[in-house]
């Protein structure tokens, strides 16, 4: 990867195309979310390669490592020396990190969810995964005002409409929203930047864009939260990891209704449901 040319530093880039609408061809310029590939090494040990977008690219770093299970916390990195230039983060340990190196070696982290992605997680995550016994609590009414919150700081996707969005927030605001291409380095961008600030994660919940996949679903377990909640739908496999790790996952957050697929506790009045009979 060292060797391919690297491109504007920006979220964002103009690209000229034509439009169809009711009718009529226009020519315009449209915003275009930026792709770009970082690097890992690990004392001068390639890691991997993931397709992001270039910012919060520290946090990226700190929260990937920290997921993947190579460091436990911050205090054991001695340096992290980015180049936006070359594409690469430089990562010194204060200490040896032994990793499977035939695994991790040139692994590529695609920005989309692929086969790769999705078996280096499966590799990991019987390591890396951990249940989650916080007993945070979100009234419905919470519930609708945390994705709210996440579409209010959308900046970015309402200008291109090509990244995923998460946010940490608490019941009463929202702490801090990342945007990438890649929805698993969204989730790492909020971790790094938790694990470098000291940010407590008990008593708060992830909001994201997409759908709940597995893999968003082991990262959120990852980082220690205890309810996600998607405006899209989860997958079965993600639903029977949820019960297993104790994560209360909601989706079709639209309007004014959602679906709690798993732990129902943790919403105020969820418990006392009627049974639907069709």
């Amino acid at each position: 990867m060292s060797g391919q040319p690297r491109i504007a530093m920006s979220e964002k880039m103009t690209r000229p195309v034509v439009r169809y609408r009711d009718g009529e061809w226009v020519r315009r310029n449209d915003e275009i979310a930026t792709e770009y590939a970082l690097t890992i090494y690990v004392n001068d040990n390639e890691l991997a390669t993931i397709v992001c977008t270039p910012s919060y690219m520290e946090d990226l770093v700190y929260g990937f490592l920290a997921s993947e299970g190579i460091i436990q916390s911050v205090d054991q990195v001695e340096s992290l020396q980015l180049s936006r230039f070359l594409g690469t983060a430089r990562v010194r340990t204060k200490s040896a990190i032994t990793f499977n190196q035939a695994f991790y070696n040139k692994r590529y982290i695609a920005s989309c969810c692929g086969k790769g992605r999705q078996s280096f997680y499966f590799q990991n995550d019987a390591v890396t995964a951990k249940r989650v016994d916080d007993a945070v609590t979100l009234s419905p009414d919470e519930v609708f005002a945390v994705i709210d919150e996440l579409d209010g700081a959308a900046t970015l996707f309402q200008e291109t409409g090509g990244v995923h969005m998460a946010a940490l927030c608490t019941p009463e605001k929202l702490l801090l929203a990342r945007t990438d291409i890649g929805r698993h380095n969204a989730l790492d961008k909020i971790y790094g930047y938790c694990l470098q600030n000291g940010i407590s994660l008990r008593g708060t919940a992830i909001a994201f864009s997409g759908r709940i996949s597995s893999e968003v679903l082991l990262k959120v377990s990852k980082i220690g939260v205890g309810i996600v909640i998607a405006r899209s739908a989860p997958t079965a496999l993600a639903i029977d990891m949820a019960d297993e790790l104790g994560i209360t996952a909601i989706g079709f957050v639209r309007g004014r209704a959602f679906n709690v697929y798993s732990h129902p506790w943790r919403i105020v009045g969820a418990l006392q449901a009627d049974t639907e009979v069709k």
